[in-house]
C-alpha cells in the first residue's frame, strides 16, 4: 500500500528502559543494528501496527510497555535505486515506490528484560539485542535511514526532558533539548 507520492506507511519504535537507554536490535544474519519498525497493514491505525510489530519483532505485549509519545507527523526516507534493484526485480513497483513514511513511537518498558523474545514470530527480524544510550551513534544504521533516525530521536527527546535536571542529561545532548528544559528566563540552572 503506497501513498500518492510513492511512500509506504510504516511505524518505528524507540523502546526505553528505566535508565532511558534504547533497545537496539541486530538484524538477522547482518552486522547492522536498528530500532523495531514495520509496515502498516490495510485497515490498521499506526498504534495498532506499532503493537503488532512490537510483538512480532521483540515479543512484547501492550501490557509490557507504556506509550510515552509519538512524532507529530510522518517522517520520510527514500530508498536508493541501487538498493531497490537488489531487493525487487519488478520494474513497475520500482518506478512507483520511493521509500517509507513513518510515525515513530516512544515506549517505556514497564515489564522485564526477560519479557523480550526475539523469536516471537516465524520470521525473526533480530538475532541479538542490547540497551544503548539514547543519543546512540547511528553509524551502524544503513546510511539512507540515518537522517530519519536522527529526526525521530530529536523529536521524541521532548518527552524525555519532562522532569529531568541538567545533571541527568548525557554529554552531547542537543542544545534544543536543553532550551526546552531550561527556558532563558529560568535561572535555576545557573
Amino acid at each position: 500500500m503506497l501513498d500518492r507520492e510513492g511512500y509506504r506507511p510504516n511505524v518505528g519504535i524507540v523502546l526505553l528502559n528505566s535508565h532511558n537507554e534504547v533497545f537496539w536490535g541486530k538484524r538477522v544474519g547482518q552486522h547492522s543494528w536498528q530500532f523495531p519498525q514495520g509496515g502498516i497493514q490495510h485497515g490498521e491505525s499506526p498504534e495498532q501496527a506499532m503493537f503488532r510489530e512490537l510483538h512480532e519483532e521483540v515479543g512484547l505485549l501492550p501490557e509490557h510497555v507504556q506509550i510515552v509519545g509519538r512524532t507529530r507527523d510522518w517522517l520520510r526516507y527514500d530508498v536508493p535505486e541501487e538498493f531497490l534493484r537488489r531487493q525487487n526485480t519488478n520494474r513497475v513497483h520500482r518506478a512507483s515506490y520511493r521509500g517509507q513514511k513513518q510515525i515513530w513511537f516512544l515506549l517505556r518498558l514497564v515489564g522485564l528484560d526477560s519479557d523480550i523474545h526475539l523469536r516471537a514470530s516465524e520470521h525473526p527480524e533480530f538475532d541479538a539485542w542490547r540497551w544503548q544510550p539514547y543519543w546512540i551513534q547511528l553509524d551502524s544504521v544503513i546510511d539512507f535511514k540515518r537522517e530519519v533516525y536522527q529526526l525521530a530521536l530529536s523529536e521524541l527527546a521532548r518527552f524525555l526532558a519532562r522532569g529531568m535536571h541538567l545533571h541527568q542529561l548525557a554529554w552531547g545532548t542537543p542544545l534544543d533539548m536543553l532550551k526546552a528544559i531550561y527556558p532563558q528566563n529560568d535561572d535555576q540552572h545557573n
